[in-house]
């Protein structure tokens, strides 16, 4: 009859080959339906439930299938009757990570319970050291997309015309250099009055905004995001207007939250004239 501890460690090796070979279903197979897993990639909270971390697989077991290992090293068990924990160290990689980092190792922490006379897994961690001297691409990723939701709830609020929702992301120490004078505006206030007068500008008819060729670079606690800015402006009758404007904005995590601290705005001039072309169009 095998212990607890060799059933586990079974079931462990079991769902390791099956992460290798891409068998969703055997991955699957051995986890609580109330299963909690806290993963390399966002989400924060972790995934949590059955048809939550289902979902979490497909992306990682297409990259597996272009020749990444998922390999045990090391695996320790210890099991209770109805209790046991597990961790473990993985070859987890590419070889061209292992040629650029051979000691690259994914740590697996795994909480075990008997539920009708079988052992499944109700908490699985999986994490890989951070190198402290460079920040980790995953990271850099999830912080682009909060910056890109960030825009787009600009651009909703825009559309809505709720300055509240337009000035929520505004640091209280904004520099801002407007399409219009003075040189620059200072201050969350300066800048509150000059979005009031754009939304007020569009009267009754309706106004958007967004930035189709984004671009944005952020490191660490800085992010820098610039494009052209198109301005769409539709009144209740008659032909709409739009402009295109060159914007360039950047962005500090401040208590965890990014917030603009600079923006610059202009347009191009014609240098024959000295006047500022609003007709330009890419």
């Amino acid at each position: 009859m095998t212990t607890n501890e060799e059933q586990i460690r079974a079931l462990i090796e079991r769902w390791a080959t099956a992460v290798h070979d891409g068998d969703l279903s055997t991955v699957l197979a051995d986890h609580d339906e109330d299963i909690v897993m806290f993963d390399v990639p966002p989400p924060q909270q972790g995934v949590r439930g059955l048809a939550a971390y289902r979902e979490s697989w497909p992306p990682f077991l297409r990259w597996q299938a272009q020749g990444a290992s998922f390999e045990i090293e090391s695996l320790d068990v210890t099991a209770g009757d109805d209790v046991a924990y597990a961790y473990a160290l993985l070859r987890c990689g590419t070889k061209e990570d292992f040629a650029d980092d051979p000691d690259r190792r994914l740590r697996l922490t795994l909480g075990l319970r008997r539920r009708d006379g079988r052992w499944v897994v109700t908490h699985e961690h999986h994490s890989f050291p951070l190198d402290s001297t460079t920040e980790p691409a995953r990271d850099r990723a999830a912080d682009e997309r909060e910056l890109h939701r960030l825009h787009q709830r600009w651009f909703a609020a825009t559309a809505a015309k709720d300055l509240d929702a337009l000035m929520a992301p505004i640091a209280a120490d904004v520099v801002s250099y407007e399409h219009d004078q003075p040189l620059r505006y200072v201050g969350e206030a300066a800048v509150r009055a000059v979005c009031a007068a754009g939304l007020d500008a569009a009267g009754a008819g309706d106004v958007d905004w967004d930035v189709p060729d984004q671009t944005l670079v952020v490191d660490g606690d800085l992010a820098v995001a610039w494009g052209l800015n198109r301005i769409r402006v539709a009144p209740p009758s008659g032909p709409g207007v739009q402009s295109w404007s060159r914007g360039t904005r950047v962005f500090a995590r401040r208590d965890g939250a990014w917030q603009l601290i600079h923006q610059h705005l202009s347009y191009p001039y014609d240098p024959a004239t000295g006047a500022a072309r609003t007709d330009l169009r890419p």
